[in-house]
């Protein structure tokens, strides 16, 4: 594989939970026209719908979102062939997220279904360990059926310190807690934001400037909040996630390179919406169609923006204007059965 060759790992929902994929799968990215071409299976593995790796080694992390959740990690040779190796039970149900924290030494993963955090402990060689610690969260919120109690979506440690925030759908809550890197043991959670009623918090992200931006799945909102002198952020606005009228479940946020814009990918109107952000709110200046069903998740490469539209099988490829950050169909869509993630894998990127 060459030097300055881009691959892209997609995780997706196997039959397991209603699926039609069979693992991870990889596909190679031309830098230049942001084209994608379909290598094959990775890794044959259940519902690996979320995907991340190692700071600093070549291994790559996937959820398995199933009843009895588990992680599965890989050694991810020169060629991207991926080697197993270990899996480990989450101690929940449907894990749907997971992050390695900034220093390497340790996984977490949201639980959704149970409404858990689980820590594993990470070796020299990135392979993960029995659980160091489950952390259950408590609450919940006024919509009876998605917010009954606690559901963990995301995890997100902090990269300076030891902080891990942890979105909460179902108590409307953001969650900060303290990872011990000794111990691999979570302090107990406190607020770090408290969102309206109804919100449901998904995936958040960090503007350029440092508001925390937060997609809210039930409400089909984006909020953002910032520092206001205490532990909990002060939310600072909110914004529709799309102009189409029916139901809007955003899923997720990501914010561009030079911090002028935001996009929120929503399910249900299959679309991305573009945000001109100026460090104070969000402006709606763009809605684009996803060209698939049910868009799960996006990323960001450069000057192009892919979109896994998990029901339509096939992940889209936008380019950037990047003056005016509104994303255009270019090219033909990749084929992939029911993707629900997306990882950029550049192999010079990682040094063992």
């Amino acid at each position: 594989m060459g030097a300055n060759a881009e691959y892209v790992f997609v995780g997706c929902y196997t039959a397991d939970k209603g699926g039609e994929g069979d693992g991870i799968t990889l596909l190679r990215r031309d830098p230049a026209t942001g084209a994608l071409t379909r290598l094959g299976l990775a890794a044959r593995t259940p519902s690996p719908s979320f995907l991340t790796q190692h700071p600093t080694l070549p291994v790559l992390y996937a959820v398995n979102e199933l009843d009895e959740g588990s992680i599965s990690a890989f050694t991810v040779a020169p060629d991207c062939s991926l080697i197993p190796l270990g899996v480990r039970s989450t101690g929940g149900a449907d894990p749907c997220h997971l992050a390695v924290t900034a220093d390497g030494r340790h996984l977490v993963v949201a639980n959704y279904t149970s409404g858990s955090v689980a820590v594993h402990p990470l070796d020299d060689d990135g392979a993960p360990g029995e659980r160091s610690d489950l952390l259950t969260l408590a609450g919940s919120g006024p919509d009876a059926e998605r917010q009954a109690g606690p559901h963990a979506h995301m995890v997100v440690p902090d990269r300076n310190g030891p902080d891990v925030l942890i979105s909460d759908l179902g108590s409307d809550r953001v969650w900060r807690s303290r990872l011990d890197p000794v111990s691999g043991r979570l302090g107990s959670p406190e607020p770090a934001v408290v969102a309206k009623p109804g919100t449901g918090p998904r995936h958040l992200t960090r503007s350029a400037d440092g508001a925390l931006l937060l997609a809210g799945e039930l409400s089909g909102t984006l909020g953002w909040y910032r520092a206001a002198g205490g532990p909990v952020l002060e939310a600072r606005g909110e914004v529709a996630a799309s102009k189409v009228t029916g139901p809007v479940h955003p899923s997720e946020v990501t914010a561009g390179r030079d911090g002028r814009f935001v996009y929120l990918a929503n399910r249900g109107p299959d679309t991305v919406s573009t945000f001109a952000w100026d460090g104070e709110s969000a402006t709606l200046i763009a809605e684009t169609s996803t060209g698939g069903t049910w868009p799960r998740h996006m990323i960001l490469i450069g000057d192009h923006l892919y979109v896994a539209n998990e029901r339509s099988h096939n992940v889209t490829v936008f380019r950037v204007d990047p003056d005016r950050g509104i994303p255009a169909a270019e090219g033909d869509p990749a084929t992939e059965p029911s993707p629900t993630c997306l990882l950029r894998w550049t192999p010079t990127m990682i040094r063992p």
